[in-house]
C-alpha cells in the first residue's frame, strides 16, 4: 500500500482494517468459528480483565492487571482452539443448542502503524462492541465493551496478534462467556 499522500494512505489502511474487522464479526456471527481461528496468530494473547468499581481518583485500580491478578480469560490459540472444537461437538453444556449472535463493532480507531501508515505491517486498534445473543427460548445478553487489538500482516493478510477486552460491567450478567469477542 505504497502511496505518496500520507492522508490517503491513512483512509485506505483504515478501510482495510474496518473490512477486517467486520469480516471477523460476520464469520462468528455465522458461527464459522473454524474461519476464525485462520484469523489468529500463533502467538495470540486474548485477554479480559475484571472491571473493579473503584473511588475517584483510583482508576489505575478499575481493571485486573495483566499476568498478575485474576481475569475473565486469558487465552492463546491452543485454548482457543480446544473452545472451538469442544463447541462444534454438540454436546457442550452452554453452547447446546447454539446461541444466536450478532456482532457490532463500531468507533474503529487505527492509534499506531509499523513502520508507517503507508507500508503498515503491524497496526494497533481500539474498537467498541456491541454483542447479542440470544440462546433457547428466553436467554438473551448484551456485551458492551471496547476492545485493544494489536493486528499483523502475515502473507498479505491480517491477523490478530493480540486482543484485550474490556467488558463495561464489573457483574458478569451472562450465565457464561462461550462468546467470542
Amino acid at each position: 500500500m505504497l502511496h505518496t499522500d500520507p492522508g490517503i494512505a491513512r483512509l485506505l489502511l483504515k478501510d482495510e482494517i474496518e473490512q477486517f474487522l467486520y469480516h471477523e464479526a460476520e464469520i462468528l456471527d455465522n458461527r464459522r468459528f473454524e474461519d476464525w481461528l485462520d484469523l489468529l496468530e500463533e502467538d495470540i494473547r486474548y485477554w479480559m480483565p475484571i472491571s473493579r468499581n473503584v473511588k475517584f481518583g483510583e482508576s489505575e485500580r478499575e481493571y485486573t492487571r495483566e499476568g498478575l491478578d485474576i481475569s475473565w480469560f486469558d487465552e492463546g490459540k491452543d485454548t482457543l482452539t480446544r473452545r472451538v472444537k469442544q463447541i462444534l461437538t454438540g454436546v457442550h453444556w452452554a453452547e447446546e443448542p447454539l446461541s444466536r449472535i450478532c456482532h457490532t463493532v463500531s468507533n474503529i480507531q487505527v492509534t499506531e502503524a509499523i513502520p508507517s501508515v503507508s507500508e503498515a505491517t503491524q497496526v494497533n486498534v481500539k474498537c467498541r462492541f456491541l454483542i447479542y445473543r440470544n440462546r433457547v427460548q428466553t436467554e438473551t445478553d448484551f456485551l458492551v465493551g471496547k476492545r485493544e487489538d494489536v493486528l499483523r500482516k502475515v502473507d498479505g493478510q491480517w491477523k490478530i496478534a493480540r486482543r484485550k477486552v474490556i467488558l463495561d460491567q464489573n457483574v458478569l450478567l451472562a450465565k457464561n462467556l462461550t462468546v467470542f469477542f
